[in-house]
């Protein structure tokens, strides 16, 4: 078997593991997967994912790092920005400010996200004045990264702002939508619905 198609299957096997909950066993093929050299970075995310599914959130980081560094330039800020939501969601703002400021600089569509995630990790390390939260969340609202994943940061920086049903409109649009997708993204938003529900529960 050469190793495109046993990367394949095992990826196959992977998702199918996540979805059943057997993270264990979803983070040993995922490391089969990092073994075949084929698109390292995509199964180091996969291995970071399967840590979240098990609580250590070190390891996945360590996963995380690694796929930022072995993706090919097209991926690199997305990894970049994993990589920097994962510190910033672990409360390390430092270390993801230098993540996600990486990310915007390699941002292209998704930037005004990166951006806004940046503002929002240098705004925590005491590195940004609240009042200029206000441009990164205009902004993110009118692209169209601003949907998906983008309603989790616009709730924070709507919570920052203090525009408190701005805030619980993005934030529950969010858990809503991210609260019902496949297992495997369950398990990578994890922190963020978290959260996301924290900071709802102070808004009720």
């Amino acid at each position: 078997m050469d190793l495109d198609t046993r990367a394949l299957l095992l990826r196959q096997l992977y998702l199918s593991q996540m979805e059943s909950r057997a993270f264990t066993e979803a983070l040993d093929t995922a490391l089969q997967a990092v073994a075949t050299g084929v698109m390292p970075d995509v199964a180091r995310q996969d291995a970071a994912r399967a840590c979240l599914g098990l609580g250590d959130q070190r390891r996945a980081v360590d996963h995380l790092r690694i796929a930022s560094r072995v993706c090919p330039a097209s991926r690199r800020a997305f990894h970049l920005w994993t990589l920097g939501s994962s510190l910033y969601l672990a409360e390390d703002y430092v270390s993801a400010v230098g993540a996600l400021t990486r990310a915007a600089r390699w941002g292209t569509r998704d930037k005004p996200l990166y951006q806004a995630q940046l503002g929002l990790a240098r705004w925590r390390a005491g590195q940004l004045a609240t009042s200029e939260l206000a441009a990164l969340f205009d902004a993110l609202e009118l692209a169209p990264c601003g949907r998906g994943y983008g309603q989790f940061v616009l709730g924070e920086l709507g919570h920052a702002l203090g525009q408190t049903s701005v805030a619980r409109r993005y934030l529950t649009a969010f858990v809503e939508r991210a609260g019902g997708g496949r297992v495997a993204l369950q398990v990578a938003l994890e922190a963020e619905l978290r959260r996301a529900k924290h900071i709802l529960s102070e808004l009720a």
